[in-house]
């Protein structure tokens, strides 16, 4: 570590504080507060803007479920690959401190193309949130690990109040974006989420003198680290190099990858089908290739794990088992980004009057105004502290709430001079968010006790919880074939058993990732961890897209009873692996 890097470090350590925290990690939870905002804000849209009528009041693209989910899903997918990359970028070129400014603002010219109503924008700031998300996911973690380095009896904290400012973002983003838009017009959701990716950009740059040298590129020190990577672990093959056909195997699997990926929503859109080719009578062409690439990765993964020694090797057939339950539990948790849209918009009954309404309109306003002064209160103290260092970054935080709160105050008095009213589709997205600040401390409290369980029953929970609340709504749904609508509190209670799986599953992931796997090995097993959350959000984004089919031929009930036994097998099947994955993980707890 060099002298100046060593400073600054000494200075996050004993300097400026809030709440007991270094000054600096306020700072990057607003950045990633705003960022998440913007974030959520416009995917809380995308579908229902996808798939609205392209005549009325509000007129969208008129797309088919298939179809926005088929784009959906290559969009998701794309922005948990691209991280990689960056995350690369930022370690050998940039630093994780230009990733994140470089990040930011090219989301910002991302949202601002989705601002005006033009295709050619719309997909051109489609690909820019894609590029940017893959400069900023991976850096903003980055640049609070190496400020808690000389503080680790705070960093669990500091993690805690740095996740409540994602779930913040999430929950204003979704809440206000979707509000404006459903009022007002699609493309003025897509430009407040822009407005605060801009301010949020501003204000992490100028809250450089605060942060000092953190996230700034130090080479010397990363040939260090380089050098001690050399230092071998136990069972790890110090000459572990991508052999030739590792390498032909990777350039192949990933331009079919890639191809399918684009492939998918071009064909469903009657554009383009490069793989036409290829069709059967009973499979499509894309659909050949992808499982014919997903098999020459899985061969490439053992091929590499195979050159180490058996305690290594079991452990990273560990992460992999893992990988693979992980695919079928976000299959079914990210139908809230499409499927449970749409059934929210078109076999909910949101509609209120009297005191349903009153009643509600009281609750969304506690949800809204207590969570926005509790985190003015935080800016004030942060202010309070920064102000002679970074007077410009504090400005620009007051102008972000000053325009949050009008937005907020306005969304409210609406619905309150309203004497009928319609629950907006996206208020339902936003549960999530709520339900992960209201109870993650709660279950975290499981994780420090004896009755902390094994991760593969973590898993085998966290899946059937998701299972349960597909199965409540699949019962709540069971009239709606003969027109009636679903009542709003099975979605709610779907929500909630949703959030607790997460809360189960999400937090453990990447810790077994790095407590199993060598240093060496770590980037490549981490890049994995994130092709399963992509390849997850891809079938998510496909199956949800079959929700309209499903319920035409069958009904909505089958659909979410087909995501409920999915998810409750995945789940009991994992909780039966339990003792082969303890022995795989050879005493890691």
């Amino acid at each position: 570590m060099t002298e100046n890097s060593s400073v600054s470090l000494d200075n996050h350590a004993s300097g400026e504080r809030v709440l007991g925290h270094p000054a600096g990690l306020f700072v990057l939870f607003f950045t990633e507060m705003w960022e998440r905002f913007s974030f959520y804000g416009m995917r809380v849209l995308l579908i229902q803007f996808l798939t609205a009528s392209v005549l009325g009041a509000n007129p969208g693209w008129g797309w088919t479920a298939e179809q926005a989910g088929a784009l959906y899903g290559t969009y998701a997918m794309l922005l948990y690959i691209t991280p990689i990359f960056g995350g690369v970028i930022a370690d050998k070129y940039i630093g994780s401190r230009a990733a994140v400014i470089i990040g930011a603002a090219i989301m910002t010219l991302g949202h601002a193309a989705m601002a005006f109503d033009s295709p050619i924008l719309f997909f051109v700031g489609l690909a820019c949130l894609v590029i940017g998300t893959g400069f900023f996911k991976p850096n903003m973690p980055a640049i609070l690990g190496e400020m808690y380095k000389l503080l680790p009896e705070k960093k669990d904290g500091a993690y805690t109040i740095f996740y409540m400012g994602v779930n913040a973002g999430a929950f204003f983003g979704m809440m206000l974006c979707g509000y404006l838009a459903e009022t007002i017009g699609w493309h003025w959701g897509f430009g407040l989420a822009g407005i605060f990716m801009l301010l949020g950009t501003f204000q992490f740059w100028l809250a450089g003198p605060l942060l000092g040298r953190l996230g700034m590129l130090d080479k010397k020190k990363n040939k260090d680290q380089t050098t001690a990577a050399d230092n071998l672990e136990v069972g790890e093959t110090k000459h572990n190099n991508f052999t030739g056909l590792d390498i032909i195997l990777m350039i192949v699997v990933g331009i079919v990858g890639l191809l399918y990926a684009f492939n998918d929503p071009l064909s469903k859109n009657n554009v383009l089908d490069v793989f036409a080719f290829l069709d059967t009578a009973s499979f499509r062409g894309q659909n050949i290739m992808v499982i014919g690439a997903l098999l020459l990765f899985l061969v490439l993964i053992v091929m590499r794990i195979q050159r180490y020694a058996k305690v290594v090797r079991d452990r990273m057939y560990g992460v992999i088992l893992l990988g693979f339950f992980l695919i079928f539990f976000f299959m079914s948790f990210e139908q809230g980004a499409t499927s449970l849209v749409l059934v929210a918009r078109d076999y909910v009954d949101r509609e209120l009057t009297g005191n349903s309404l009153l009643a509600f309109n009281v609750m969304n306003t506690l949800l809204t105004i207590v969570p926005l002064i509790i985190i003015s209160w935080v800016l004030i103290k942060l202010a309070m502290v920064t102000w002679k260092k970074i007077a410009w970054s504090n400005i620009i935080l007051f102008i972000c709430f000053i325009l949050i709160w009008a937005a907020g105050i306005w969304m409210l008095y609406s619905e309150f001079s309203a004497e009928k009213s319609a629950i907006k589709v996206s208020w339902f997205s936003i549960l999530n968010s709520f339900f992960i600040i209201a109870l993650a401390s709660s279950v975290s409290k499981i994780w420090e006790s004896k009755f902390n369980p094994t991760a593969a029953m973590k898993y085998g929970y966290g899946l059937i919880l998701v299972a349960i609340g597909f199965l409540i709504l699949g019962f709540g749904a069971l009239g709606a074939s003969s027109g009636a609508k679903i009542s709003m509190i099975f979605l709610v209670l779907t929500y909630l058993f949703h959030t607790l799986g997460e809360l189960f599953i999400s937090p453990v992931g990447l810790s077994y990732v790095s407590k199993l796997v060598p240093a060496r090995m770590l980037a490549f097993m981490f890049g994995m961890w994130y092709l399963a959350i992509a390849i997850a959000q891809k079938l998510a984004a496909i199956l949800g897209g079959q929700v309209e089919t499903i319920q035409e031929n069958y009904s909505l009930s089958h659909f979410f009873f087909l995501f409920t036994i999915i998810p409750a097998a995945a789940g009991l099947l994992v909780m039966v692996l339990n003792p082969l994955i303890k022995r795989l993980m050879h005493g890691i707890k």
